[in-house]
């Protein structure tokens, strides 16, 4: 078991706690990333220094090599004896770590909703196929039909693209009407519209709103896809299927710290603060709203941490990214029929093969668990949790140790409780 000691610890690598990172160093503090991917980046930057392409991704991610900064891939989070003593599991051993001042910046994941078939091979999350691609997976002459919402359909058409895939639908749910509205209100984060244009274009006529799945069909694998576009339905073949239906947080690690919610959401302050003192929130756990937002709240966050000042500039330019996330939330806002496509047989708990039909004589997340496992298996809800509450109403945020799957060592380590160090600063709700 191995033991470490930062002023700042940052639970998370993506553009939030890279950015955080940044902060805490100039400022000569130590600050300490925990990550559970293998690569730095986050979802947008994923591969680390390694495959950053860009001027910005590179230029974030050198953090990970300065002077006061360590930096812990591949380590995840089993529990807390407080907000300011984890317990992590990581390759080889656990590691226990001691800090005054916790951020997180857990990032979020795809949502996914179940229809017939979802769980056919060839079926996989938009996010998936990409992060599949950028792996290796051949992707290069195969048909792809994309569906779900939300402007990361676009980013995930682009990358299919450029692997070479027959890219011959974008499926998003929501309304022209809708699209028309965000495009209009993109006027107002001129940067984010000029990143829209030219990844929008060159799907001119593949690209359908009112538009979504309804079943996967295929023998061992997908073969068709059976869709709702606009008034009509059609069956589309093709070799993969990519579907996500915009984000949801990673509130995992604030749920067992103890962190206060608003809505799915943790819940912060102008200066990134969580109810939890000593304890902040940066980037798509607060709000899904992109690299740009998360930069500026894991800035503010780090800031808020050292009781250094905050620029008014920072502050303005949050403000200009809540906007766009509450444009976001609203323009993109799920169709109430992609909650109904679900049939008794088809799975919600993939992990433990529990279909809907098992589901249905329970009233809540907890009754469920007990009597057929979901939520239970491998991801740990992490899936079917958020599927449950969309389909069902349950409420699934409860959390208790182990968040994750861990080794029995690791958690016979929690009866080692060496003395943390206390928190110096107090927060805010």
């Amino acid at each position: 078991m191995r033991e470490y000691v930062a002023d700042v610890a940052i639970l998370g690598a993506g553009p939030a706690g890279l950015a955080a990172a940044r902060e805490i160093q100039r400022a000569g503090k130590t600050g300490l990333i925990i990550d559970d991917q293998p690569n730095a980046g986050g979802q947008i930057w994923r591969g680390g220094p390694a495959q950053a392409d860009t001027a910005r991704s590179r230029h974030a991610l050198a953090i990970l090599s300065a002077d006061g900064v360590y930096y812990l891939p591949r380590h995840q989070l089993v529990a807390a004896m407080s907000p300011y003593h984890l317990l992590l599991e990581g390759p080889h051993s656990a590691a226990h770590v001691h800090t005054r001042q916790l951020i997180l910046a857990t990032g979020a994941r795809e949502r996914l909703l179940p229809f017939p078939g979802w769980t056919l091979p060839g079926v996989t999350g938009a996010g998936g196929l990409q992060a599949l691609n950028k792996g290796g997976w051949p992707l290069a002459g195969k048909r792809v039909v994309l569906a779900g919402s939300g402007p990361l359909l676009l980013a995930t058409a682009a990358t299919l693209r450029r692997a070479g895939a027959k890219l011959s639908h974008v499926l998003e749910q929501t309304s022209f009407h809708q699209l028309a509205r965000f495009t209009n209100h993109l006027l107002d984060t001129p940067s984010k519209l000029w990143q829209a244009i030219p990844l929008g274009l060159p799907l001119l006529g593949r690209y359908h709103p009112s538009s979504h799945v309804l079943a996967a069909h295929g023998q061992d694998r997908l073969e068709t896809v059976l869709v709702q576009q606009g008034a009509r339905q059609v069956t589309i073949p093709c070799d993969y299927l990519a579907v996500g239906f915009g984000l949801i947080p990673n509130t995992e690690a604030a749920n067992l710290i103890g962190c206060q919610l608003a809505g799915q959401f943790v819940a912060t302050d102008y200066k990134q603060r969580t109810s939890v003192p000593d304890v902040f929130a940066a980037g798509e756990i607060t709000g899904i709203g992109g690299a740009d937002k998360a930069i500026i709240e894991g800035r503010i966050a780090a800031r808020t941490a050292l009781n250094l000042p905050i620029p008014g500039s920072l502050i303005r330019q949050r403000l200009i990214q809540q906007h766009f996330v509450q444009q976001l939330a609203t323009c993109f806002a799920l169709n109430p029929a992609l909650l109904t496509l679900a049939k008794p047989d088809t799975l919600m708990c993939r992990c433990e093969d529990v279909p809907l039909s098992e589901l249905m004589p329970y009233t809540s997340w907890r009754d469920a668990k007990l009597q057929t496992r979901c939520g239970m298996g491998a991801c740990q809800g992490r899936t079917c949790g958020p599927i449950c509450h969309s389909v069902l109403g349950w409420e699934t945020n409860s959390q208790r140790p182990p968040i994750f799957p861990a080794r029995l060592s690791t958690l016979a380590s929690l009866e080692d409780r060496p003395r943390q160090p206390q928190p110096h600063q107090e927060g805010a709700s």
